[in-house]
């Protein structure tokens, strides 16, 4: 789950929608970590009984969000994208700014499916979805193709 770090309701309540569903599929939520659409996310995904994953850009454990099951420290800024992104089997992004664009464009170049809810769409290799549930269904099936033939 990529997306802003400070966000306005409507896209954290659609944030919220997704680590629910991607909880009830039975799946990990994975994420930076820190507030916003990783928050809302998080806190979706356990409210559901899920677990959840956080990647923080900092030095510190206590800078994950409260939802946060396990904290991965790296103390490398930006370039923890890169670990979100190759931590996950499927990516969906919400409305965010160029960090949130940088896990995008290494999902595509990774190979790495990435479903867009209201966001990115306009970017090639980009699967549209128009509801949270939708966007999980899709991240699920592409993340089932791709890991389940064996490498």
């Amino acid at each position: 789950m990529v997306g802003a770090s400070d966000c306005p309701p409507p896209i954290a309540e659609r944030a919220y929608a997704v680590g629910r569903a991607v909880a009830a599929a039975g799946a990990v939520l994975i994420c930076g970590g820190l507030g916003g659409v990783m928050q809302a996310a998080a806190r979706g995904a356990r409210d559901a009984g899920g677990l959840t994953v956080g990647i923080v850009p900092g030095p510190r454990h206590q800078d994950a969000n409260p939802f946060v099951d396990i904290t991965i420290v790296t103390d490398l800024g930006h370039a923890r994208n890169a670990i979100v992104v190759r931590s996950s089997h499927a990516m969906i992004a919400l409305p965010g700014e160029y960090g949130t664009l940088s896990e995008v464009a290494l999902g595509l170049k990774m190979g790495i499916p990435v479903v867009g809810l209201g966001a990115w769409t306009h970017l090639e290799g980009v699967i549209p979805a128009a509801a949270p549930e939708e966007a999980v269904a899709h991240a699920l099936e592409r993340a089932k193709r791709i890991y389940a033939t064996p490498r």
